[in-house]
Parts: C-alpha cells; structure tokens; sequence
C-alpha cells in the first residue's frame, strides 16, 4: 500500500518538478499540491484527504511553514512532517523540529536521497541527514546537559537510550529489551517528558552526548 504524500511549497515549478519525481517511487504518491499553509487548510476543510506525510516548505506567504508545522501537530498528530529549505540554518531547523517536524530535508537533494529520506521517516519516524544531526547536537547547550544529568533515569530507560542511537525500529528494540513495543514507548515518553525532548534523535543526541553507547 502507497504512503499519501501532500507537497506544501509557494514555488509551483520546485512544487511540480517534486511530485513528478514521487510520482516514480513505487512506495509513494501524491495526492495534491498546496500554495501554503492557509491552502492546505481550506483543502482539508472542502474533504480532500488528509495524508500520511507532508512535505512543507519553511519559506512561503500567507501561513508559512512554521506556522503550519505547529498547527498540524495540534490537529493532525498523526501527519509526519518533512520540511523543505533552501538553507541549513541553525534557527530554521530548530524551531521546525520544535513546532513537530520529523524531518528536515534541502531542496538540492538528489533524488535518489529523496527517496531514501521518505522511505526513512515513512518507516522509522524521523528522517535528520548528517549535517541536520550535527546542528541538533551542538544546539544542546553544556549547561542544558548538566542540568539533565541530575535527573534520574531508570536502569531500563538507560537501555532504551542505548539503544536509541542505532537504526532499530521500536519493535527491534522491544525485541532486544524482551518487552513489548508499548512497554518501549512508554521508556521513551518517560523520557521525552524528563529530558523536555520531542523526538527520538533528541534521544540520540542525548546519549551520545551523555555516554549512553553500548
């Protein structure tokens, strides 16, 4: 079954040139294509489907990609969220990922990256490439670390972050941990709501800054 994909972005040529490229990737297709933010939501109220993921451009007139990032993650949770860029700055990737994004991609990617990026965050949640990965390390701050170093993590919760920074999904985990998959869900929630993160490569950063490696 083909994930439902819907691409937000003002410029309609980078918009069209997006969805002839998704329209050859088998796991894929694209519903339709919105202006902004405002568009998306007027589409959504006159019964067009709501999909799997979105593509949202951060730059665009009217509702900008910020603004409906934040909206979606209130009133479709459920909606995975890959932002587009021109540029890697670190203030743009950051407040994407605070207002819900699982994903932070350039418009310059190959293909071939495109694909592998939806394929990643349609299976795994998330979809950061190494350059994105880094900024979100060095944007925890020392002191921020040492604040959450007081904090107690429990034997378990340790494992799950150990096992955070590998490529397993949650079930592989649960599997490694000889738990069921929501007993590993409930280990990262605690977390996220102890270590005030949102998401599992916050985890990531986390432990590895921390020295939660196996």
């Amino acid at each position: 079954m083909k994930r439902s994909i819907v691409i937000i972005d003002d410029h309609v040529l980078i918009a069209n040139a997006l969805s002839g490229i998704i329209s050859n990737f088998n796991q894929f297709e694209v519903l339709y294509v919105c202006e902004n933010g405002q568009d998306f939501q007027d589409k959504l109220k006159e019964k067009h489907p709501v999909p799997d993921l979105v593509l949202l451009d951060i730059s665009m007139p009217i509702m900008d990609g910020f603004e409906t990032a934040k909206w979606l993650k209130t009133t479709h949770p459920n909606v995975l969220i890959m932002a587009l860029s021109m540029q890697d700055d670190d203030d743009s990737l950051i407040k994407m990922i605070k207002n819900g994004a699982k994903g932070y991609m350039l418009k310059n990617v190959h293909p071939t990256e495109l694909e592998i990026a939806l394929n990643t965050i349609a299976n795994k949640g998330h979809y950061f490439p190494e350059w994105a990965a880094s900024k979100i390390f060095t944007s925890i701050s020392d002191d921020t670390i040492d604040a959450k170093l007081k904090i107690k993590i429990s034997d378990r919760e340790t494992e799950f972050l150990k096992y955070s920074i590998t490529e397993m999904t949650y079930k592989e985990i649960s599997e490694k941990m000889f738990c069921s998959p929501r007993t590993v869900e409930n280990y990262r929630d605690s977390l996220f709501e102890k270590l005030e993160l949102k998401t599992r490569v916050g985890l990531a950063v986390y432990a590895l800054k921390n020295g939660y490696t196996e």
